[in-house]
């Protein structure tokens, strides 16, 4: 199965959670079973998401207890399955939210694998099952093993600590401004200054646009000044709509509030703009009047993750623009303290654990 002559490791050492509100436990957990196309990888660092609180505090549904999360993950490749050809031993690699898929659906086979449709087979990092059915694990932890085909060697401009994010937060916030072309012609409107939205003010003023930072207060402004934006938008100003309205080729959302109105934002687009959704709220936006969808003409759309040439196109993109996120360290023993940090409110903007 592998290239490499020792007995293949069959378990790992990561931050369970067993149920929700109980935490996390550093205990053994086991390895996916190696096969032919199968990486293993000493994890060195993983970003942490707000995938990962949702998911160990079921806001998504009942997560598959125990769960060991993370899925912005980088480290050192240890193995590799007889028919791996794109990583080998030694190599700093990453694997982001997505593990695997069927490779054969109508989806995987225009090149939008992130979207495969063929259940069991769209494997997620963690909380989820490979078609043998071996759970799948994320990050939080000391190893991992799963399908080359996820998994991609990290620029050599890159560092580890800094490529990690790019694995989830990164390519949520690339694919979809690449996939609607955004450039210097574009004025995107990025809404949410957090995790995701920091790296979409970055994108797209590297893709050349101007970018409007967009927040429901002034708390932010000086912090989207310095990640590069041109201009800062609150969104309860009427004087500040006003100035906007009709001027955005695009909106970038990573984050709103239930206060959310269609009407107010989709009149701040041009006829013809892009509204993108990649935030993932626990409660549903509003109805949309059709009144208001067909006065504004504008295009809505969602986006989710990215798929492996999305991610390799964001990764060649970044070393040569010097996208670099913001990020705040913590050891792996301090797992626990920064998913209470991360709860609080603090990342300023991401934070990465560091084995």
């Amino acid at each position: 199965m592998s290239t490499t002559t020792e007995a293949a490791p069959t378990t790992f050492h990561g931050w369970a959670c067993h149920g929700k509100g109980q935490g996390m436990v550093w205990q053994e957990l086991p390895l996916r079973v190696e096969d032919d196309y199968s990486v293993d990888m000493d994890v060195t660092h993983c970003g942490i998401c707000g995938s990962d609180i949702h998911t160990m505090e079921s806001h998504w549904g009942k997560a598959n207890y125990p769960v060991c999360v993370g899925h912005e993950i980088a480290g050192i490749c240890t193995r590799v399955g007889k028919k791996v050809t794109n990583v080998k031993v030694g190599d700093r690699i990453g694997v982001g939210a997505q593990s695997g898929s069927c490779q054969e659906c109508k989806a995987c086979k225009m090149g939008c694998e992130n979207l495969c449709r063929n259940y069991g087979h769209h494997v997620g990092t963690y909380n989820g099952f490979w078609p043998n059915g071996d759970k799948s694990f994320g990050g939080y932890a000391d190893r991992w093993r799963g399908d080359c085909r996820f998994v991609f060697k990290i620029p050599d401009n890159l560092t580890n600590e800094v490529a990690c994010t790019f694995f989830c937060a990164g390519v949520t916030t690339y694919a979809p401004l690449k996939r609607h072309h955004v450039g210097p012609d574009s004025v995107v409107g990025v809404m949410g200054i957090g995790g995701l939205g920091h790296y979409g003010i970055m994108w797209a003023k590297a893709m050349g646009a101007t970018v409007v930072a967009m927040s429901h207060n002034d708390k932010k402004r000086e912090v989207a000044k310095e990640l590069g934006a041109d201009d800062y938008l609150v969104t309860s100003d009427e004087e500040g709509l006003k100035k906007y309205k009709g001027e955005l080729t695009h909106i970038l959302c990573t984050g709103t509030g239930r206060d959310f109105e269609w009407k107010t934002y989709l009149g701040l687009c041009r006829p013809m703009g892009t509204f993108i959704n990649v935030g993932l709220p626990e409660w549903n936006f509003p109805e949309l009047n059709a009144m208001t969808l067909g006065a504004n003409q504008v295009n809505i759309c969602g986006s989710a993750i990215g798929s492996p040439s999305e991610i390799q196109d964001m990764l060649k993109f970044a070393a040569e623009k010097n996208v670099r996120p913001w990020i705040k360290k913590y050891s792996m023993k301090d797992a626990p303290k920064a998913v209470e940090d991360f709860n609080a409110g603090l990342p300023r903007f991401r934070f990465v654990l560091e084995n």
